[in-house]
């Protein structure tokens, strides 16, 4: 029953399934220790029935009001130990997968995150996590539970008499057949929900991302417009799976609870006949107000369970996708970046093809050519962001697909295009770089970086809050404090993508300067549209269309006549 299907059916961890045995057993306990106490009032009724018509002696009362509290106490217990082991450990299960997730996304290559649309992850993180965690802590414990607890007390009642037996309980399997019959219905409203939620998160986020632009163009009425036809559209798809289940989850419990008429009419037809008598069907009709209860819970949210099953899929998609992995040692013989033949694939479309050069340490080695040529993927695989799918990458003749990333990552340091940072203090934004940092060395890492100028300006200087992602800085700003976070690393390896594409000329100039003060005897890879801004590198390697055009230094390539050349001629005429 708990095998590697079920864990994966309910996206459960081994102490999850460890959880839903104990709210299973417990539930089992529960809901035998009610029938016992159904038994004990049967047991007392009929005493006293016997004494008034027999004659007998009057039964011990204080044998039935000791037995009484006892059953109380007992029920108090077991209803305790139920809610910790269905609710209690259920949460701590729940904060265990989310760390896990979270733990999981760090260890996924960046690639991961180019495929998958951020709406669509994060409703995976909040929303599906959000109705598992619902499933296992209303659901699991009390639905297995129940179907164990049920058969047991079907066993008794048939040895009791099997005709009232079956007059009770057909409706039992009945309904649950009529609600298994209905799952895939239930899946596929689920997944079509589920696509127009994340839908309507990609709305939101488009929206308040391009706020300015919409403004800008007097596009208000336009995106609202469309914002709430996603919005509508997915309340509809929302109306019509509840509506659908609704119906079935409601005729499930109508014919489940035709057993009270099933087991009166049964029961009237044998008495009658004399071949049971009143107290027999008394019985049973006390079993009924119990038997039914440990279901409704669950019938109510059968329908859910079927639905979590999309959900479950969608979380282990994330923990089954292959984490990159590697030796948790790095130890490279210097910080030469060696490219043998290179290949790379982003789904089915060739980015890179036979790439090969080195980068030399202590050397800045700079990176050139058309939009789409393969530049900014060269870089992020230098890092490991991606794993390579043909060739290999060396560092001091160390294969980094051999490396864990975040142990080859303490010996880079990056800047790229698109600048990400908190919303936090200028000085914490750049300790980001070093963990511990004083603030010495972060001043003196801004002040490299330029950062100075803008920050003496700011309210608080270094102690200012700048916002989300930077939102009260210019691009010039941002950039210059994702270089200063690069210098306070003084990482041996530097990877700088458009690192100055937001800086004028005067300010470019002067971050120029510093890079070259401070990244000495560093290994440098620099990537730029600007051929002005690589004309001091000891290295140009051109890219065209995923593949080496050419290498060698800036007089080489001039001399040569080729696409640097040609490069160098069009923005010099700009």
């Amino acid at each position: 029953m708990f095998g590697e299907k079920f864990k994966r059916k309910y996206a459960l961890s081994d102490k999850g399934v460890s959880n839903t045995k104990k709210g299973m057993a417990w539930t089992i306990v529960v809901n035998l220790l009610m029938m016992t106490g159904i038994g004990l009032l049967y047991f007392m009724m009929q005493s006293f029935i016997s004494t008034l018509t027999d004659g007998t002696e009057l039964p011990n009362i204080w044998l039935y009001i000791g037995l009484t509290v006892l059953f109380v106490i007992l029920s108090l217990i077991t209803h305790l130990m139920q809610y910790h082991a269905t609710y209690g450990l259920v949460y701590g299960e729940i904060k265990g997968m989310r760390i896990g997730l979270a733990e999981r996304l760090r260890k996924l290559p960046l690639g991961y995150f180019g495929k998958r649309d951020l709406a669509d992850l994060t409703e995976t993180i909040m929303g599906d996590v959000n109705r598992m965690e619902h499933v296992w802590s209303h659901v699991l414990g009390y639905l297995y539970g129940s179907y164990v607890s049920t058969a047991v007390i079907a066993v008794v009642l048939c040895v009791y008499d099997w005709r009232l037996a079956i007059a009770c309980l057909w409706g039992v399997p009945v309904a649950f057949g009529l609600l298994f019959g209905s799952r895939k219905m239930a899946k596929r409203h689920s997944e079509i929900s589920k696509a127009a939620a994340v839908t309507v998160s990609d709305g939101i986020q488009e929206t308040l991302e391009n706020i300015r632009e919409i403004r800008s163009n007097n596009q208000e009425e336009r995106s609202l417009t469309n914002l709430y036809e996603k919005i509508d559209k997915h309340e509809k798809t929302l109306l019509r799976g509840e509506i659908a289940t609704g119906i079935f989850v409601n005729a499930a419990s109508v014919i489940m609870r035709l057993g009270v008429a099933t087991t009166i009419l049964a029961g009237a037809g044998l008495i009658l006949s004399g071949q049971i008598n009143f107290m027999l069907l008394f019985m049973f009709l006390l079993v009924i107000t119990r038997v039914y209860a440990p279901f409704d819970q669950s019938l109510a949210l059968i329908a859910e369970v079927f639905m979590s099953e999309v959900s479950a899929n969608r979380l282990m998609e994330i923990y089954e996708t292959p984490a990159a992995e590697g030796a948790d040692v790095f130890k490279p013989d210097g910080h030469d970046i060696v490219f043998e033949n290179v290949g790379f694939a982003y789904d089915s479309e060739q980015v890179l093809n036979g790439v090969s050069f080195t980068a030399k340490e202590g050397e800045v080695t700079a990176l050139v050519g058309p939009s789409g040529s393969g530049k900014s993927t060269c870089s992020r695989l230098a890092a490991r962001l991606w794993d390579v799918s043909e060739g290999s990458i060396k560092v001091g003749g160390v294969d980094i697909n051999t490396v864990d990333p975040e142990i080859l990552l303490t010996d880079y340091a990056m800047v790229f295009q698109d600048v990400v940072l908190f919303d936090d203090t200028v000085m914490e934004n750049i300790r980001l770089g070093k963990h511990g940092a004083t603030d010495d060395e972060v001043r003196a890492a801004a002040k490299a970086a330029n950062c100075d100028e803008f920050v003496n300006k700011l309210p608080d200087g270094y102690n200012t809050p700048i916002g989300e992602n930077g939102a009260k800085l210019s691009g010039g700003e941002r950039q210059r404090i994702s270089i200063a976070r690069a210098l306070l690393k003084n990482a041996p390896i530097v990877l700088l993508d458009e690192a100055t594409a937001s800086l004028d000329v005067e300010n470019e100039t002067k971050v120029q300067g510093a890079l070259s003060r401070l990244l000495e005897n560093k290994t440098v890879l620099v990537i730029a549209h600007r051929m002005r801004t690589v004309e001091s590198a000891d290295k140009i390697v051109v890219l065209d269309e995923g593949k080496v055009a050419e290498q060698g230094t800036p007089d080489e390539l001039k001399k040569q006549n080729g696409l640097y050349a040609k490069m160098l001629s069009l923005q010099a005429k700009a």
